[in-house]
């Protein structure tokens, strides 16, 4: 299989930096790329914009709460693009509001997570991650 590439959109630049350091711990070497909004993913994703476009497989770790376009705002125009409907999904947030986990599982997300402690929830995040991109087959 394909080396996995992640696309992190993420705003809080604590949380990238704790995102990367999990990285660093657990001796994860996949790409890491990163979004600062929903918007500059979609950009990202389609190659607009100055950006290349995320190489195949990908694997998308979201935030819900952020500036120009939030992360439930990003799976509806995700879940609308015929080239991006399929993209997987997993959303990391500090959200813990059922209504927020409810809109994101109806907007298909592989998973929902809490960022209870930023350090310990991305190692826990990272170590789920990795046994479940090396046993799923990604879609193209």
């Amino acid at each position: 299989m394909n080396e996995v590439n992640i696309l992190l959109v993420e705003d809080d630049e604590v949380d990238v930096k704790a995102f990367k350091r999990a990285m660093r711990e657990l001796k994860v070497a996949n790409p890491v790329l990163r979004a600062s909004d929903g918007i500059e993913a979609l950009e990202m994703l389609r190659g607009q914009n100055g950006h290349d476009s995320v190489g195949r497989p990908y694997l998308i770790m979201l935030d819900l709460n952020m500036p120009r376009m939030g992360g439930l705002e990003f799976l509806a125009e995700l879940r609308g693009d015929p080239d991006l409907q399929r993209s997987l999904v997993f959303v990391m947030t500090t959200s813990a509001a059922e209504e927020d986990r409810f809109r994101a599982y109806d907007q298909h997300v592989a998973g929902y997570m809490l960022k209870r402690n930023a350090a310990t929830s991305f190692i826990d995040a990272l170590n789920m991650l990795e046994h479940y991109w090396r046993v799923v087959e990604f879609p193209d």
